[in-house]
């Protein structure tokens, strides 16, 4: 199974793979020379994701996981388009979360890139569901959880700057970037306990197992390998890895485009 984020975020989603899935074998891939994807153009998201699904498809997966909602908003279709095996982005999986928690007429904040948000992906995904839906471009977010800053008190500063005008309003968040459950805590702080936080990764994750097993393509066992590859920084990658996720990368590939 292929996995590809920006950066590191999408280890979010990898984490939660690795734990239901201990059998199958996975490829992680982070783009950590072009982090982050939320600044960027359109057509740049689309040509890197389609330069890194090429690659992940050359090790024979038989999925693909856009771990990005970057990513996920704006190359899904490109990416589709050029794959044998299926693939899969973050946006929907989020969504049927968020639709499982608010309820009937409830209020569903998004928080996310500011691509994702200008795209529209999630009002569009939520469209017809009743819900009233808020999206807020929250760009501060990925750089801080790249830097490790997480638990820093710059990271409730900047959320209580993007986030404190929601609290008490929201029945939902959606954590909209793969990055973002790295700042659970402290956006579940800012915006109080009557708001569920609603994590895309594992959402995504659960939708992956789910995907195998109606394909009849789940391995057994609990020795899948794990493989890591990043566009730069890998010594930098594997000590966040471990120090934010408490995962052990062993040896990072590097593949430059």
């Amino acid at each position: 199974m292929g996995i590809f984020d920006s950066g590191l975020g999408g280890l979010t989603v990898f984490k939660e793979l690795r734990s239901m899935l201990p059998g199958e074998n996975l490829v992680y891939f982070g783009d950590t020379a072009r982090v982050p994807y939320g600044t960027k153009s359109p057509e740049a998201v689309i040509a890197f994701s389609k330069e890194i699904a090429a690659y992940l498809l050359e090790k024979r997966i038989k999925l693909l996981i856009v771990a990005c909602n970057t990513a996920s908003s704006l190359a899904l279709d490109a990416v589709r388009k050029i794959s044998p095996v299926p693939v899969m982005g973050v946006i929907l999986p989020g969504v049927e979360a968020a639709l499982r928690t608010a309820p009937p007429g409830g209020r569903v904040l998004v928080t996310g890139t500011s691509a994702t948000v200008n795209s529209r992906a999630y009002s569009r995904a939520l469209a017809g569901s009743g819900v009233k839906v808020t999206e807020r471009a929250c760009p501060l977010f990925v750089p801080l959880v790249e830097e490790g800053w997480c638990t820093k008190p710059v990271a409730e500063t900047v959320a209580r700057e993007y986030l404190a005008q929601y609290r008490g309003k929201a029945d939902a968040l959606i954590l909209g970037c793969t990055h973002y459950p790295l700042l659970k805590k402290v956006i579940a702080k800012v915006m109080g306990p009557r708001t569920k936080i609603v994590d895309s990764a594992l959402a995504a994750a659960q939708a992956a197992r789910t995907e195998l097993a109606d394909r009849g393509l789940l391995n057994p066992g609990r020795r899948g390998r794990s493989e890591f590859v990043v566009s730069d920084a890998p010594e930098r990658f594997s000590a966040l890895a471990l120090a934010l996720l408490g995962i052990k990368t062993g040896r990072v590939a590097v593949k430059r485009f």
